[in-house]
Parts: C-alpha cells; sequence; structure tokens
C-alpha cells in the first residue's frame, strides 16, 4: 500500500509539474489560445520552472542571493518567452531577471545559463568558463550531455522533451528533484537527486 501511495504522490507530482508549464503559457498568449504553445515558449515555461524543482547550494555568489538570475547566450527567441513567463513572478519570495549575455560576459554569474543552438561551436568553452560553479547549464544543442552539460532540451515528434546529467548536476553541487528527474526521456551519469 505504501508503494502505491508513493507512486500517486510521484504521479501527481509530474501531472502538476506539467499543469503548471502549460498554465505559465495561457495567459501569456491569451490571443492565441486556440494554438499550442510554440517550442520556445515550453521551453522557456521550463526554464522557469527549473528554479522550482533544483536546489543550489548555499555558498552563490553574494550578486546571486537577492534574485534569481537566468542567463541567456546567444540568439534564441526563448528569451523573449521567458521574460514574458517571469514577468512579475517570484519564486521563493525572489524576483527573477532575465539577463542576455554576451561572450564577453561571465555566465558564472546565473542561477541558469541557457545556451541557444548559435553557440554550438563554443560550448565546449563555455562549459570550461563554468567549471567550479553551480550555474544550471541547459541547452538545446545536440551532444550538449556529452560534452558536459547538465539539462538538453530535444525535439521529439514535435514535443520538448528533457535529458538530463546527473553526474555533471551533481559536479556543480545542484540537486535536481526526483520530481524532474521522472519528466526527462533520459537521465544519464547516475541516479542522484533530491526531494
Amino acid at each position: 500500500m505504501g508503494r502505491r501511495a508513493g507512486a500517486y504522490r510521484s504521479a501527481a507530482a509530474v501531472c502538476l509539474l506539467v499543469f503548471t508549464i502549460g498554465n505559465l503559457l495561457l495567459p501569456q498568449k491569451a490571443v492565441r489560445a486556440q494554438q499550442f504553445p510554440t517550442e520556445y515558449q515550453v521551453k522557456a515555461a521550463y526554464l522557469f520552472n527549473f528554479l522550482k524543482f533544483v536546489e543550489w547550494p548555499d555558498d552563490v555568489p553574494a550578486g546571486l542571493r537577492a534574485h534569481w538570475v537566468i542567463g541567456i547566450l546567444g540568439n534564441s527567441p526563448v528569451g523573449e518567452e521567458l521574460e514574458q513567463v517571469a514577468a512579475g513572478k517570484m519564486v521563493q519570495g525572489r524576483e527573477i531577471q532575465i539577463r542576455r549575455l554576451q561572450s564577453r560576459d561571465d555566465p558564472r554569474l546565473c542561477h541558469i545559463l541557457f545556451i541557444s543552438g548559435s553557440e554550438k561551436n563554443n560550448v565546449t568553452h563555455i562549459l570550461g568558463l563554468l567549471h567550479g560553479s553551480s550555474v544550471l547549464a541547459v541547452a538545446d544543442t545536440g551532444q550538449f550531455l556529452e560534452w558536459g552539460g547538465m539539462i538538453e532540451f530535444e525535439n521529439e515528434d514535435n514535443r520538448i522533451r528533457l535529458a538530463i546529467n546527473v553526474a555533471a548536476t551533481s559536479k556543480a553541487r545542484l540537486k535536481v528533484s526526483s520530481k524532474l528527474l521522472s519528466l526527462a526521456r533520459s537521465v544519464t551519469g547516475g541516479q542522484s537527486g533530491g526531494e
């Protein structure tokens, strides 16, 4: 009976996450209520929700303690969609800042860094800059996990799916919720993660 109740709670949590992602998209695009969310809207909603399902260590840089920072590196409509999703919202009592980064900016001054496909040739260099930091590195570039990235957006049958490298998240001292791991199409690098 205990296992059944645990499975029910886990399934309910996953449904809640999917429902939350869907609801985040609706108010911003009420004019297009009949249409499905775009690829970029879904990615933006995921990025926003990662703040709720990943735990950062307490020793983040002082500039990152007052608010959440999501950095967008490269050219992608995800940044514009994320600004709409996050507008006026708070997570755990903290406001959210969306920063569009240039190659000269320090990517370690973020909680989450989204690396767009336009930066594919620079991914290994960018990941090298993040070494030793607790930045959740996310991209929609193939082979991202093999290069040491943490979460990769994959387009599968016109649906955005997640692949997660828990070895990379653990190395960065990030705890990924089991609820988020259960949403992933694939999880590599062992079974680590918190509640």
